[in-house]
């Protein structure tokens, strides 16, 4: 087999960058490890930033997403009970967010490439890319049994965190920088109505709280917990009662409580690899940077990665700017370390930290009063939960 880009990975960032490539002419092949139903049986993100809206759009995925996905113009923080809304439309200059699932940006994509045609290799075992530093790089895989060449000018690794794309890299050529937090988010799905039109992030001596929201009749809540937690510990009934307990009382007196669609823990970290890339692959999304999920940035900013290396790429096949490469790694990760920093500090601004003593509580407390009774403050929190813009490419 042969095609211009192999794509590893068929979640969202392997799907949109194959979309993009395939409306720009580009050939591209996707192996991914696990069945379609699997794929999208995950439950991820669901706020998508101004420029992931642009970039669905420009992968022609949008229409759904523009029908049903929910505009979001401000979000609220509550820090001891005081509830401050940030007006990120009015911040920014007329940005906004949209609640949109990260499954149904897969399943839309999904229907794309299956309608364009375009390959996508389900249930590829064992992927292997081979002469990355060389001329002519290749993946080998099986399917059905068999062993398959796939050749290719380029590799883009979309696989994930765990998956074999980072791993491929020798590891001296690497650096990681990494946090990781000690608490988890306890996260429940419900047919419920959501409790706020906008979504609402509480910091409580108990534990941080997120109100989110898929639609208008589903709802995403989560707890921070312990590490040493258990979903099993967590009937439906505890976490309702943890929820109301948390929030100020005027938003727990609306909440509507429901039978749980699905229940799951997730620890946090902050994670960064650096380079990006290495010869012909390239690190997209997960396989590269962890964000804690606070600041909305894990999705957006797989997004990010995909539009700088798709506008590389199109440079490359259509004007011969083949120098253009080496610069992915450097304006990806210019972008990484913005929103990175911005995750880092909702996090640090909103959760409890076991071994934070008084003085670690009165600068939370102070960091939170500052950046809520200042326009500049506003300003820096708005801008960067919808998303900072997007470097020229060159």
């Amino acid at each position: 087999m042969k095609t211009q880009v192999a794509i590893i990975g068929a979640g969202p960032s392997g799907l949109l960058l194959g979309q993009l490539l395939h409306k720009a002419g580009i050939d591209n092949i996707i192996l991914e490890r696990q069945t379609p139903d699997y794929v999208l049986g995950r439950i991820r993100a669901g706020v998508l930033e101004q420029g992931m809206v642009n970039m669905m759009r420009e992968a022609g995925v949008a229409e759904r997403m523009d029908r049903e996905g929910l505009v979001h113009e401000g979000i609220e923080l509550v820090y001891n009970g005081r509830r401050d809304r940030i007006d990120l439309k009015a911040l920014t200059g007329g940005d906004t967010v949209v609640v949109y699932g990260q499954t149904e940006v897969t399943r839309d994509l999904m229907e794309a490439r299956a309608a364009s045609g375009a390959m996508t290799i389900y249930e590829a075992a064992n992927v292997q890319p081979h002469e990355l530093k060389g001329e002519k790089p290749y993946i080998t895989f099986e399917k059905n049994g068999e062993t398959v060449r796939l050749d290719c000018d380029y590799i883009a690794g979309c696989d994930g965190f765990h998956g074999v794309s980072r791993q491929s890299i020798p590891a001296e050529v690497l650096r990681h920088y990494e946090r990781v937090y000690p608490f988890g988010w306890l996260g429940l799905l419900s047919d419920t109505p959501p409790v706020n039109h906008e979504l609402i992030y509480a910091q409580h001596e108990r534990g941080f709280v997120l109100c989110s929201q898929r639609s208008a009749s589903r709802s995403r809540y989560y707890l921070q917990v312990p590490l040493t937690d258990k979903v099993e510990d967590w009937s439906d009934e505890r976490f309702w009662d943890e929820l109301k307990t948390r929030l100020p009382q005027d938003v727990a007196d609306k909440l509507v409580t429901g039978p749980s669609l699905e229940k799951s823990i997730a620890p946090l970290r902050s994670y960064v690899v650096e380079p990006m890339q290495y010869g012909k692959l390239f690190l997209v999304g997960d396989a590269a940077h962890i964000v804690p999920p606070t600041g909305a940035k894990g999705l957006n900013l797989a997004a990010s990665d995909v539009c700088y290396l798709y506008r590389i790429l199109v440079k490359v096949y259509k004007e011969g700017r083949t120098d253009l490469l080496a610069k992915y790694s450097e304006l990806a990760l210019r972008r990484i370390w913005k929103a990175e920093r911005f995750s880092w500090f909702m996090t640090t601004l909103l959760h409890d930290f076991p071994d934070a003593d008084a003085f670690d509580q009165r600068m939370q407390r102070t960091d939170y009063d500052y950046y809520t009774s200042s326009p500049a403050g506003l300003k820096t929190i708005a801008e960067n939960y919808v998303g900072l813009p997007f470097d020229e490419v060159g």
